[in-house]
């Protein structure tokens, strides 16, 4: 038998509970929702969760699609789900978890008695640490930005080839291989010794469907490519990137991209244009490295230093 939280599942079976973690303020217990699919057949076990930031709500869409289609007559091995991660920023759409202020996605591998995140930080990996394979679903919060798959454990690291081969199969197209910060699950999964990835899926408010459907397609990839169910996966070459360059905005004013997510850049070309309110051009920003543009922000309002984009640089394919 399967256990997670209240849910149970022998062999062939699938459970649905919840996962007490705490309680609220006037003592209701906090349950994060859970799901266990037990195949019949003896396999891996695969561990998913999303929403460990409370406004990355595709990690969510993915589930809520994937979980249905899990058949335990088809499955060999189980699946182990958390399907809202950061409970209070989930409750309130907020990325940090507003109990503690918190990112949730640095505490790992958690305490049992430390702050609310490291409490739900330890319940989940408790639960994913005797797991053969971790996918912890993000997205690029409310920015807008590509979809990829991060591998964080640092390209020194021992489970690095393994990391970067879970990446490839779930097969987004672009990888970030840059070694995350402390407390990330794709970092504490490593230590102990699971291949763990990040994809993140796209960037937007609420749902974005396209980058939800590259969510469920990379799961099923794994599933399939890792024995968990029938079928072959042809893996495709992806474009990775092993760094960043980060770009604020010289001047305030209103951002134009030149750019759109994905195209490739070269040294000098231009970026972003910032102009008034009326139209009339204040500061041109151009690329200081080759790379593709990653990310940008949403909204074109900016102040003097606020952040407006990314472009993935050090770009090879693998």
């Amino acid at each position: 038998m399967t256990t997670l939280g209240t849910a149970s599942a022998d062999p062939g079976e699938f459970d649905i509970g919840r996962l007490t973690v705490g309680e609220m303020r006037d003592g209701t217990a906090v349950g994060l929702p859970v799901a266990v699919v037990n195949g019949e057949r003896d396999g891996k076990t695969l561990y998913m969760q999303a929403a460990s930031d409370g406004d990355e709500l595709n990690g969510v869409g993915v589930l809520r699609r994937v979980v249905p289609q899990l058949d335990p007559a088809e499955l060999a091995g189980e699946v182990r789900v958390v399907g809202v991660t950061n409970f209070h920023a989930f409750q309130v759409a907020e990325h940090r978890n507003p109990i503690d202020d918190t990112k949730l996605n640095r505490a790992y591998p958690g305490s049992a008695n430390g702050s609310s995140s490291e409490r739900i930080a330890h319940a989940t990996f408790t639960a994913a640490e005797d797991a053969d394979l971790i996918l912890d679903l993000h997205q690029g919060s409310t920015s807008r930005m590509l979809n990829e798959v991060r591998v964080r454990c640092g390209r020194h690291h021992r489970l690095h080839g393994d990391c970067l081969e879970l990446a490839k199969v779930f097969g987004c197209g672009h990888v970030l291989d840059q070694k995350g910060p402390e407390g990330q699950l794709a970092r504490a999964g490593p230590a102990d010794g699971i291949p763990t990835v990040d994809p993140e899926l796209g960037g937007a408010v609420g749902f974005d469907e396209e980058s939800i459907q590259y969510g469920v397609d990379g799961v099923f990839n794994v599933l399939r490519y890792y024995g968990f169910l029938d079928g072959n996966v042809e893996t495709e070459r992806q474009i990775r990137a092993k760094d960043f360059d980060r770009y604020g905005s010289p001047v305030g004013g209103v951002v134009e991209y030149r750019q759109e997510l994905g195209d490739k850049v070269r040294a000098g070309d231009t970026l972003f244009e910032v102009t008034d309110v009326f139209g009339t051009l204040k500061a041109t920003v151009t690329a200081d490295n080759d790379g593709v543009f990653w990310r940008s922000r949403r909204l074109p309002q900016v102040a003097t230093g606020e952040y407006v984009c990314s472009v993935g640089t050090d770009v090879d394919k693998y």
